[in-house]
């Protein structure tokens, strides 16, 4: 049989490959920790797994959901909007649920992105930019987030030819795999380079609620303008550690968020209800346990940045997010320094190539993990290093 020419393009996904790697080191008796993948080991809050306990016991909840999601939560969605970052939506026409973000940002190239279009994608960046550009017969152009200027995006790099065949500029911040921030200037020089050039600005805002030492994360919909070019991508996943549960939506333009839901409404049937029900209880519920979320990553946070510190590196604490993202010893390989600690300590870390060519020569970590595990974590990379 002959597969798609397009999927010829694309590379394995990386957290596929990382999946197959641990399961093999363990086949082979290793007792490995793994940095590896942002996957919260928290259980979700109890008054969420409450309310979609009882939602699936609903008999109303068993049929076809909606396509463009319960309006309760979409009202939520906006409410939260609303609540957060003083910004107005309008459920209807503005919010649109998703089966995780991560549907979103892949639809949203389909939506979007004829043959031989570009699209931008930062650099390092989370792969599904790239990936659903190629799927979608367009080509991704990378836009570099060099470590020397914080991971902030080089707008100014981009080709005048590249910037005109532009459909899509993607941002996410705070940023995987760097950890990076930013401000309300960052958005306002996107926002401005999105109007000039007649493209949709797309802010992935995934770890929007995750953040620390008193650094507030914005929205990108806060930027005078952004709500006539941009649109903007949420999740429940790492705010309420709902990762399996995908529950996610698009918000902002709503020529955007009309052309994605066309796109959707024929691809799937929406999400179940009583998950629905469940995501209106995280939004709308007791929001505890992200302050205590917060607190346990930050604490990890700190445990990880002194540990390696230690063992040889000078890292700064990065304000938001689930990561620390780290050069690698003398500038070897990412790939190299990954697998040397895999063999040599057990541990496993996400290569930074992984995520694009500006991602070379860094390693990520994910905080992701038990405060016990990631203390011996780092204990054994520092043995390793140590007799190296």
């Amino acid at each position: 049989m002959r597969t798609a020419k397009r999927i010829e393009k694309l590379p394995p996904y990386l957290f596929a490959s990382l999946d197959r790697r641990i399961a093999e080191a363990r086949d082979r008796g290793v007792d490995v920790i793994s940095f590896a993948i942002g996957d919260p080991d928290r259980p979700t809050p109890g008054n969420i797994v409450d309310a979609a306990v009882a939602a699936v016991a609903d008999p109303a909840n068993h049929r076809y959901p909606s396509y463009y999601g319960l309006p309760e939560l979409r009202r939520a969605i906006a409410a939260y909007y609303q609540r957060r970052f003083g910004v107005t939506l309008d459920p209807e026409s503005q919010v649109l649920p998703l089966i995780g973000s991560k549907e979103g940002i892949h639809n949203l190239a389909t939506a979007f992105v004829d043959p031989g279009d570009v699209v931008l994608v930062p650099d390092p960046g989370y792969p599904v930019y790239a990936t659903s550009a190629i799927l979608a017969g367009g080509r991704p152009v990378m836009v570099p987030l060099p470590a020397q200027d914080g991971f902030q995006p080089r707008l100014d790099e981009i080709s005048p030819g590249d910037a005109v065949a532009a459909k899509i500029l993607w941002l996410n911040y705070p940023n995987n795999p760097t950890a990076a921030t930013v401000g309300a200037d960052t958005f306002a020089r996107a926002v401005s380079f999105a109007r000039q050039h007649n493209l949709l600005l797309a802010h992935d805002a995934a770890y929007v609620d995750v953040t620390f030492d008193g650094y507030v994360a914005p929205s990108l919909l806060q930027t005078p303008g952004a709500m006539e070019v941009g649109i903007e991508f949420g999740s429940l996943s790492k705010t309420y550690n709902m990762t399996g549960w995908r529950i996610g939506w698009a918000v902002g333009s709503p020529v955007a968020v009309e052309a994605l839901g066309r796109v959707k409404t024929n691809i799937d049937s929406g999400i179940f209800n009583a998950l629905q029900r469940a995501g209106i209880e995280a939004l709308e519920g007791p929001q505890d346990a992200v302050a205590a979320n917060c607190e346990v990553y930050r604490r990890r946070r700190d445990t990880l940045i002194e540990g390696l510190n230690s063992a040889g590196w000078t890292l700064s604490r990065p304000k938001g997010a689930i990561y620390v993202f780290a050069p690698t010893p003398n500038g070897e390989s990412s790939g190299a320094f990954a697998d040397f600690l895999l063999e040599r300590a057990g541990v496993v870390v996400a290569p930074g190539a992984g995520y694009g060519a500006q991602g070379e020569g860094h390693v990520r970590f994910s905080l992701t993990l038990p405060d016990a595990r990631l203390e011996e974590g780092v204990e054994r990379i520092a043995r390793a290093l140590k007799e190296r």
